[in-house]
């Protein structure tokens, strides 16, 4: 599927209702309806897996927006299907559709853990904190049979490296082990991504991620067993979950997470069409409304690209929103802190190929 449709298609389990053409492509078709013979559109549509062959692994950051320097995103695209993902047009890189193209044609980063050693066994290689899962998740549900991630812990495990790790699946369970060893000499932060308590909200918002219920599970499980775990309330959308701030954050920290961050939806590129198709799609009574409010919060625009303001927001309304979550997490005893320091003394640098050990 290229092209976009003549109108919202909604296909069982995704979360955009359209394809639109990535924003470098020089040409695009439109459908249009002429009258002549359709064939019956399908319900759904099957995720297409490829390997992105690649010669580093980790990126590097300079934002001051973000609380970390070097992030690993073992994925390209996501089956979650969340239609407020912020990284959706990066597809377009790819010359892909933002749209039902992000969330059925999806990339894994081939190598992923010898690559990643590689890395870590470079002289010039400076130790600090790694995020996993910044951009797509890293448990969707491909992990349970690729097993990227997995492969990229073992080697941080191994190395003693410190790492930090942001997903919404319940499939970080599996690497329990991996994380309690890191967990004993302080290694390892874990953030639940937590957007709505409302199971019909998380159909539509987050087709194929797990359930609210399931989400917190996982906090209490992490909790239990060690894990430093927080919760990113992330993306609170004006007049569709902002209502629930104080209960998420309530049933967080009855959880047993440690601290809680959010962060305000944000609409880059195509996304904000995207977006719309769903506020029509699922709430055409609230729809103006929701972006009356967005756009009061980033300055009259549907996204605000700068820096200080762009996860926050600006405005009257952003401050609100940043006043509540506040009072909720001092009420219930959250750190709201963007990150928990890991410490870097215990990194292993391991031996580059062909280096002998002379048992010093």
């Amino acid at each position: 599927m290229d092209e976009q449709s003549c109108g919202p298609i909604a296909y069982d389990g995704r979360g955009a209702l359209s394809n639109p053409a990535p924003r470098f492509r020089k040409q695009s078709n439109e459908a249009v309806q002429d009258g002549w013979y359709q064939e019956q559109i399908a319900h759904s549509i099957a995720t297409q897996v490829r390997p992105e062959p690649a010669r580093s692994i980790i990126a590097r950051n300079d934002s001051p927006d973000i609380p970390f320097e070097q992030s690993i995103n073992p994925y390209r695209g996501c089956e979650h299907g969340c239609i407020y993902c912020y990284a959706r047009p990066s597809h377009a890189y790819m010359d892909l559709s933002p749209g039902i193209d992000f969330e059925t044609k999806i990339f894994y980063k081939a190598d992923a853990a010898r690559l990643l050693e590689q890395e870590l066994s470079e002289r010039a290689y400076v130790v600090k904190p790694i995020t996993i899962g910044a951009n797509t998740d890293p448990y969707q549900p491909l992990e349970r049979e690729l097993r990227v991630t997995r492969s990229l812990l073992e080697v941080l495990e191994r190395t003693r490296h410190p790492v930090s790790l942001i997903s919404k699946g319940t499939m970080i369970l599996r690497d329990l082990d991996l994380l309690a060893s890191l967990a004993r000499d302080g290694l390892v932060n874990v953030f639940i991504s937590i957007t709505t308590l409302d199971p019909e909200l998380k159909r539509t918002l987050e087709p194929r991620a797990a359930s609210p219920a399931a989400r917190l599970r996982v906090v209490r499980e992490l909790a239990a067993s060690g894990i430093p775990t927080g919760v990113l309330v992330a993306p609170i959308i004006p007049a569709v979950n902002d209502a629930e701030i104080e209960r998420i954050v309530a049933a967080i920290a009855a959880a047993g997470a440690m601290r809680a961050g959010y962060v305000l939806l944000r609409l880059p590129h195509e996304l904000k069409a995207l977006f719309r198709q769903w506020l029509d799609q699922h709430v055409p009574e609230r729809a103006e409304h929701v972006m009356g409010l967005i756009r009061a919060a980033r300055n009259g625009r549907e996204n605000d690209p700068n820096f200080g303001s762009r996860m926050r927001g600006s405005g009257p309304w952003a401050q609100l929103l940043h006043d509540r979550f506040a009072l909720a997490c001092k009420r219930h005893g959250l750190s709201t802190d963007r990150q928990r320091a890991l410490p870097v003394h215990h990194f292993r640098r391991p031996q580059r190929s062909g280096q002998l050990s002379l048992g010093l």
